[in-house]
């Protein structure tokens, strides 16, 4: 007769399991008492083999470290060297609030909220981190308000293992397809700020072939990236704050002028840009850091725009724009 299914427990819920346990006590669990009694092992615990049970463990135990919850291992007096006999506990004092911070019930479900919103989108460790640690300390109130809780997708795949990467200061491999090319180029940097300028994830890295910093978009990047094992010192400038102000040097000595269509969808629209001015002609003058972003941009205007300079700018938008009638003219006639 086979055996009865295991209820599966979402991984996040084994995890704040774990967290409240070892909150809970002073002195300490060890593996057994842990594996036996905790929601989400208790399960698949057995009185005979619990190897895979005790792997799951290991992960679960450097998991809860990288999301910030400080895991004291304690050893038994006269049981040195026996893992088996190792208690695991979370002291109270470093993992609460401090006394002078306190939140209403609304203001930690608001916090809960937006943590919710991220917990699916490129924040997601840090979403994680916030979530247990609410969790944990209380933070379940409910606001009636908040019933419908919107999730944001990122679209970067690359978003997550470059955090990664941040993290533990490797190098990584990535192909990276630039506007204009016919095939993705191989690239071996090490990343060293993930930042979002103008909308869009963008990664700060200094390639380890020519020792120069490259900003990608991550949305550029093809297929996965793959984490290698070297460990590579970043430089002491080398920060998030340093790649958002070179990126802002950038776009501010970057500029286009362009004519619109008056009261036109582009007039609206590049009149809101951060930035933009309009000379006494009424010309419009337009900042920009990637100029095939805004040639694409410029294009999907179509005859509301006209580009007067530069003329880097104006060839970008003539061949998006005649890429597109030509498209339309080699398509069937319904």
């Amino acid at each position: 007769m086979p055996s009865p299914r295991v209820p599966r427990v979402p991984v996040e819920e084994r995890l704040f399991s774990l967290v409240l346990a070892l909150l809970a006590t002073e002195t300490g669990l060890t593996k057994t008492e842990i594996l036996s009694t905790v929601q989400g092992y208790r399960q698949r615990w057995s009185s005979d083999d619990n190897a895979a049970l005790e792997r799951q463990f290991e992960r679960d135990k450097d998991d809860i470290r990288e999301l910030g919850v400080p895991l004291e291992t304690i050893e038994e007096p006269g049981s040195s060297g026996n893992n088996q006999n190792l208690r695991y506990r979370i002291p109270r004092g470093a993992y609460e609030l401090p006394d002078d911070i306190s939140f209403s019930s609304e203001e930690t479900a608001l916090l809960t909220l937006a943590a919710m919103v991220w917990r699916e989108g490129t924040l997601s460790g840090e979403s994680r981190r916030a979530l247990l640690k609410l969790r944990s300390l209380g933070g379940t109130a409910p606001v009636p308000e908040l019933d419908y809780v919107p999730r944001i997708r990122s679209r970067d795949d690359a978003f997550d293992p470059l955090r990664t990467a941040l993290d533990r200061s490797v190098v990584v491999r990535f192909a990276y397809l630039k506007p204009g090319e016919q095939a993705p180029r191989p690239r071996r940097v090490l990343p060293y700020a993930l930042v979002q300028f103008q909308g869009r994830w963008m990664c700060s890295a200094i390639d380890q072939e020519s020792g120069g910093r490259r900003t990608f978009l991550l949305s550029r990047i093809v297929g996965a990236v793959s984490l290698t094992a070297e460990v590579v010192e970043r430089p002491a400038d080398a920060t998030a704050e340093r790649a958002l102000a070179d990126l802002e040097e950038l776009w501010e000595k970057q500029t286009a002028v362009v004519l619109v269509d008056p009261a036109s969808d582009a007039e609206t629209r590049l009149l809101k840009r951060r930035g933009t001015t309009r000379s006494d002609d009424g010309a419009l003058t337009v900042h920009w850091s990637d100029r095939h972003l805004l040639a694409d941009e410029l294009a999907s205007f179509g005859p509301e725009v006209e580009v007067r300079s530069p003329e880097t700018i104006r060839a970008l938008v003539r061949g998006r724009l005649e890429t597109l009638v030509t498209d339309h003219e080699g398509s069937p006639r319904g």
